[in-house]
């Protein structure tokens, strides 16, 4: 009998709030309804006016309700900003009873232990994730339920969010009357869409750069080591271009997505392109390397901040399947190949994943990997197959242990 299920994957970001819809059928995803509204309340991904926040994800919702023909009361939803923080972590238990089989229970109360670490007291944990079991020193274990063993370990990675950030995202959605299934970190979200099995195996950094904020995560041996929200993306380079070439910002947005590039280099002084001016009607000509020549240090400054962090967290030269970009910044033409060549790793744009259909359009673009990726992290949870350690529910203070199997992130 066929098990069909609607899923909707809610991103909310600084430029643009998206609504997905998607059908479940057999474990498969067909994307069946999109909407998209301009973002407006948000500063580098954290609400900053309720009001205007509500008005923009009520017109996402809205737009794809109609779309998909249904009913949206609850969601997933993706967070970042620059509140976000992570730490790895660890904890041990023995395992005392006379036949020595690992229980459930147990699985429980080691993750239980290895999320015991003080956190400051406006934030709040969102995930804490098991990234690897030890059952008696064996390390590498997936789930170690029903092994037998005197001592379990796992290594976690915990990711914690300002209180007041993650509260007010909350409020925004259930003021609409739409209850939150989950809150997920939003690099988590798109890793699930872009990134391969062999990628998060190898050694991975996976760089989602949106219009307010770049998510950034590292993936080894199959499981998430590092994860960091830099508040700065696409719309500093559009203020640059603003300033620049002293046009609208509206302008400016378009000429970056139409003509910009991040390669000063391929572009000559005598292509030039027509650009709006500020406060009248008139157009004037520049050239495209003069926008180039904008664009190229924003983005130097950027991926530079970005790999800083990496290399700060010990992950730089452990990561030998590259970097992969995704997000609406990462369509920018001649970006992928100046972070080749900056810092010499392979560099490639995200990939939709396979098993997800309908809206090729959408299925297709970086700018929906979040999105798409809350729909993945949907189908994996609890309501489709066995239970998971589940993290805080909204509107929770303290947060609660969030269930995970490690193949979440193998798969």
């Amino acid at each position: 009998m066929r098990k069909e299920r609607i899923v909707v994957g809610l991103d909310v970001g600084t430029t643009k709030v998206v609504a997905l819809v998607g059908n479940v059928v057999d474990g498969m995803i067909e994307i069946i309804g999109m909407g998209r509204a301009d973002s407006h309340g948000l500063e580098k991904g954290v609400v900053v006016d309720i009001g205007r926040t509500i008005t923009s994800i009520r017109k996402a919702v809205e737009e794809a309700e109609n779309m998909a023909d249904v009913k949206i009361d609850s969601v997933y939803v993706g967070i970042a900003g620059k509140h976000i923080t992570s730490i790895n972590n660890s904890g041990t238990v023995s395992i005392n009873r006379p036949d020595r089989i690992i229980a459930e229970e147990d699985v429980r109360r080691v993750v239980e232990t290895a999320q015991a670490i003080q956190i400051p007291p406006e934030s709040e944990m969102i995930h804490v994730i098991p990234r690897q079991y030890i059952v008696d020193g064996q390390d590498g274990i997936t789930d170690p339920v029903g092994m037998t063993g005197t001592r379990l370990e796992v290594d976690v990675h915990i990711v914690t969010g300002a209180i007041t950030a993650v509260h007010n995202l909350v409020r925004c959605v259930e003021t609409l009357g739409i209850r939150i299934n989950q809150i997920v970190l939003e690099p988590l979200a798109s890793s699930m869409a872009v990134l391969s099995s062999a990628e998060k195996e190898l050694g991975v950094i996976l760089m989602d750069i949106g219009g307010g904020t770049t998510d950034i995560s590292v993936f080894r041996g199959g499981d998430i080591w590092f994860s960091k929200v830099i508040p700065i993306a696409g719309e500093h380079i559009t203020n640059d271009i603003t300033v620049g070439l002293q046009t609208p910002i509206e302008e400016a947005e378009l000429v970056k997505k139409q003509y910009g590039t991040a390669l000063v280099d391929s572009v000559s002084e005598d292509d030039k392109i027509e650009v709006a001016t500020i406060g009248g009607d008139e157009k004037k000509l520049v050239s495209r390397k003069k926008l180039a020549k904008i664009i190229e240090p924003r983005v130097e400054e950027l991926l530079d901040l970005a790999m800083q962090e990496v290399e700060d967290a010990g992950y730089r030269d452990l990561v030998p399947a590259g970097l992969v970009l995704t997000g609406g910044t990462s369509l920018l033409t001649g970006l992928a190949e100046f972070a080749s060549q900056r810092y010499d790793i392979p560099v490639r744009r995200g990939k939709m994943p396979q098993g997800i259909h309908g809206l090729r359009d959408i299925v297709e673009s970086p700018i929906y990997a979040t999105s798409i990726g809350l729909l993945r992290y949907a189908v994996e949870t609890k309501d489709f197959k066995k239970p998971e350690f589940a993290g805080p529910k909204r509107g929770s203070i303290i947060g609660k242990l969030f269930e995970w199997l490690n193949r979440f992130f193998r798969g």
